[in-house]
């Protein structure tokens, strides 16, 4: 019986709308998830819908305003921090965003801006709530790659706050990536993504040179019974985020009697392989190394782990053991052993 170890999947990239049908989103709970529902609607050419997000629509009727998306075909959305202002029982937000809409002769567009949505104090209502809504917004064509950095700096003349570009395309990247296969979980299991900064030289530096910052990404994907997995994006600081792609051996395991709790009779690597989901892992900035422990079942007795280094700028699997054998005991093997780094 051959049990491969191997869980890698390929990455998914899509847009907001790069599905035939978006599932449908309707929350009025920020300004950011009000812009999402907005253009949600749009893609799914709900156009009422999408006109009922305005206090002040910005056409006369719901068929002028679809007229102004006629030709387009999807949007991607990246948000900025929004500036936020207290007034008369009600919260004033104004929210930048960047919009790339692509048109269904493929034509790509850059839009940058911000909105203004009014988000009233529920207090104030007996009847009648009026959730937060769009009271204004203003986007112009943008020259700049679409992109954190095309963000606008200002919303309304007034600055706004600092925005972490580099957590911002982690996060679009994720959404983008992995939302299809990550998702599923329990209650408790932290969801927000930890973010670390990692001091680094490549190899060719010396101790006189500067060191180099990247900034590592750790977002919750799904868990289990006994199992809860991760995927990690990266930048070493000067090039784009992107996902972590650890290596880990291809191993071929053969049972007595292709039977698992058998006896394991061989085990053979075939390669290497690279996943972006890590089970059971940590990072560890003391060390500045990433840690899994995969189990193959509850208690543990079958398993797998691995150790990953930081080192010149990307990570370097240093240590895997497999423990095979469905016997009860905790004894792995070493698959792979190179030390720690210089």
């Amino acid at each position: 019986m051959r049990n491969f170890v191997s869980i890698g999947a390929a990455t998914l990239l899509v847009s907001t709308g790069a599905l035939a049908q978006r599932a449908f989103v309707d929350d009025r709970s920020s300004p950011e998830t009000v812009i999402r529902s907005l253009y949600n609607a749009i893609d799914r050419d709900e156009f009422a819908r999408a006109y009922s997000y305005f206090s002040n629509p910005p056409a006369d009727s719901v068929e002028a305003y679809a007229q102004g998306f006629a030709g387009s075909e999807t949007t991607e959305l990246i948000f900025g921090a929004p500036s936020d202002e207290g007034a008369a029982g009600s919260v004033y937000y104004r929210q930048p965003i960047v919009l790339r809409s692509v048109a269904e002769d493929g034509t790509e567009t850059v839009y940058s801006g911000c909105y203004t949505l009014q988000a009233p104090n529920p207090a104030n209502f007996a009847q009648d709530y009026a959730p937060m809504a769009i009271e204004d917004g203003e986007l112009a064509v943008s020259d700049a790659e679409f992109g954190p950095d095309a963000l606008p700096r200002q919303c309304g003349g007034a600055d706004l706050p600092e925005t972490d570009a580099a957590l911002l395309e982690a996060e679009r990247m994720f959404a983008a990536g992995f939302a299809d296969r990550c998702g599923g979980g329990m209650e408790g299991v932290e969801s927000e993504p930890q973010g670390y900064e990692i001091g680094y030289r490549y190899m060719h530096e010396t101790s006189d040179d500067a060191l180099r910052t990247a900034r590592l990404f750790r977002f919750f994907c799904n868990s289990g019974a006994y199992n809860v997995s991760h995927v990690y994006l990266m930048t070493d600081g000067t090039g784009p985020v992107e996902p972590v792609a650890f290596a880990v051996p291809e191993l071929d395991i053969r049972y007595e009697n292709d039977d698992l709790e058998g006896a394991v009779e061989e085990m053979t690597q075939l390669g290497m392989i690279t996943r972006t989901e890590l089970v059971n892992s940590d990072y560890d900035p003391d060390t500045q190394a990433i840690t899994s422990f995969e189990k193959w079942r509850g208690v543990g007795d079958a398993s797998a782990s691995g150790r990953w280094i930081f080192r010149y700028g990307a990570f370097s699997l240093i240590a895997y053991e497999v423990d095979a054998s469905y016997d009860g005991e905790i004894n792995p093997e070493q698959v792979i052993g190179y030390g720690e780094a210089p």
